[in-house]
């Protein structure tokens, strides 16, 4: 609860003294950890509350349904009233009540859809939820680049398969100015797309993409508005679950503004089972996760990881977390009791107790607690009883759900989907437009050849009337000099008696015939 303008968490479990975390240092990051059922749901919900209670909005993953309840006033009647008494928390002002909250799904199911774009998501963070290799991933980066450079914009999942369709099309010609490009890389990728939309991803990578500034807002009473993810369907696919609350945060990164040390923070961020960010992380993404960690509290952004051991979280990350909650570890094997004294010994001691010992005693609802002071200088290590949380405990009923979304003032915005000219539409305009051309291409080939054909028919029927001419106008002559010849020869073989006016017309025919068939020969 937001009390004394600081944000009470708990009180010591020796003295009663009040434990705070200072709004001026709540963009430094945190830490909720602790094993399965020692209170970190109970811390989380009172973090968030007070954070909301001091004006500023909040974002929680919700892995198991039970942070819901925070639209909903609390009930007595419950084991939280005990330890309200016992705490005194009623002198300070507490009392059961709900909060402004949105409800989000990235599948639509169970809250407002929650999409993003493929150019948002960026070919780093999309070939992680993809599960790409390293030479797969280096494709995907080309695929961006040439989309960018020809002005293809890649909204939705069927962009980026035409997209890959089209690269493979073209394959020969780009790896000559992007590099070799190999066709069972792309194949690869593209049944790997197709996977990711049999899975539902084509739902949450699309428009109207989420608009961060919508999320930095307080209700009428400038309480913090909660934006909460149902998470219950999507922490089953772990990649696709920390892969999308990473571009959460790059997103707020790049698109919010340097605020410097503000008075108080402009959105805390809430990332449950953070674990599942780290598991299998490339050296690029972990060098990009610590890069946004280390800068994002400039732009008045904290992050909150919430994971069962410290150890889940690396070095570089751990020590940019100031303020920390640490519920109570167990160790049965020596990997775990080493993991124990490592968490023991990042919190500076109190005196009053043995740090390694008292964190495996602690009870449910207790922790240890250190934060930044004023100064930014790390609090004594104090043994903590938490508060119980003003909202509902648990989940809620599919129709109070449905309630809340449909009320809320974004849903007319995210509702429905949108499906605007892009990469798939003029790709498929190009496809149909280079058939036209092939088809014409074709057409004009084929009428070109008929005519050919035509004109090749004709010039031998040319050929062969002029050779019909020919022979008729050879015989005509032949025949005509034939006779010719013969009468000459008649009357040359005349003089020599009948004998030789016989001889001499067969001569005189044969010699006409010959030197017409001289004249005619072709």
């Amino acid at each position: 609860m937001f009390y004394s303008d600081k944000l009470l968490i708990g009180k010591s479990s020796s003295e009663g003294k009040p434990v705070y975390i200072y709004p001026s240092m709540a963009n430094r990051h945190g830490l909720i950890a602790g094993a399965t059922g020692t209170g970190k749901t109970i811390t989380l919900k009172v973090m968030a509350e007070s954070f909301s209670d001091m004006g500023v909005p909040v974002f929680l993953a919700d892995i198991k349904g039970d942070l819901a309840g925070m639209g909903l006033a609390g009930m007595s009647g419950t084991t939280a009233d005990g330890r309200i008494d016992k705490m005194g928390l009623k002198d300070l002002g507490f009392e059961f009540r709900s909060y402004p909250a949105n409800y989000w799904d990235v599948y639509g199911e169970a809250g407002m859809p929650l999409r993003t774009t493929v150019t948002e998501m960026g070919p780093l963070l999309l070939s992680r939820i993809l599960g790409l290799n390293p030479t797969q991933s280096d494709i995907m980066n080309i695929v961006f680049k040439i989309a960018d450079d020809e002005g293809m914009l890649l909204i939705d999942t069927k962009d980026l398969r035409s997209m890959l369709q089209y690269v493979g099309e073209k394959r020969q010609e780009y790896s000559l100015a992007y590099g070799n490009i190999a066709p069972n890389s792309l194949a690869a990728i593209i049944r790997a797309v197709v996977a990711l939309e049999a899975d539902g991803g084509n739902r949450f990578i699309g428009e109207p993409a989420i608009n961060i500034n919508d999320w930095i807002r307080c209700d009428d009473e400038g309480r913090g508005m909660m934006q909460i993810l149902d998470c219950r369907k999507l922490v089953l696919n772990p990649k696709m679950y920390s892969t999308f609350l990473l571009w959460l945060m790059s997103e707020l990164f790049e698109t919010l503004p340097e605020v410097g040390d503000a008075e108080k923070p402009k959105l805390v961020f809430f990332f449950d089972e953070a674990h599942m960010l780290f598991e299998s992380a490339s050296d690029a993404l972990l060098v990009k996760i610590e890069q946004v960690v280390k800068l994002i509290r400039s732009k008045g952004v904290g992050i909150y990881f919430i994971t069962q051991s410290p150890a889940d979280i690396p070095g570089g990350i751990l020590s940019q977390l100031g303020n920390k909650v640490q519920h109570a570890l167990r160790a049965y094997t020596p990997a775990e009791q080493k993991a124990v004294k490592a968490a023991a010994m990042s919190y500076r001691e109190n005196k009053a107790f043995n740090t390694y010992e008292v964190l495996q005693e602690l009870g449910t609802g207790e922790a240890l607690v250190s934060v930044l002071d004023e100064d930014g200088v790390p609090t004594v290590v104090e043994r903590t009883k938490i508060l119980p949380p003003q909202s509902r405990m648990g989940t809620i009923d599919d129709e109070t759900r449905r309630g809340f979304v449909s009320a809320s003032e974004l849903y007319e915005k995210y509702d429905e989907a949108i499906d605007r000219d892009s990469a798939y539409e003029f790709l498929e305009r190009y496809r149909i437009e280079q058939q036209e051309a092939a088809e014409l291409k074709a057409q004009q080939d084929a009428e070109e050849k008929q005519k050919a054909a035509e004109a090749k028919l004709a010039e031998k029927e040319k050929k062969a009337a002029e050779k019909r001419k020919n022979a008729a106008t050879k015989s005509v002559v032949s025949s005509a000099s034939g006779s010719i010849g013969r009468e000459i020869g008649k009357s040359v073989g005349g003089l020599f008696g009948s004998f030789g006016k016989k001889v001499g017309g067969n001569i005189g025919a044969s010699l006409g015939r010959g030197l017409a068939g001289t004249l005619f020969k072709k």
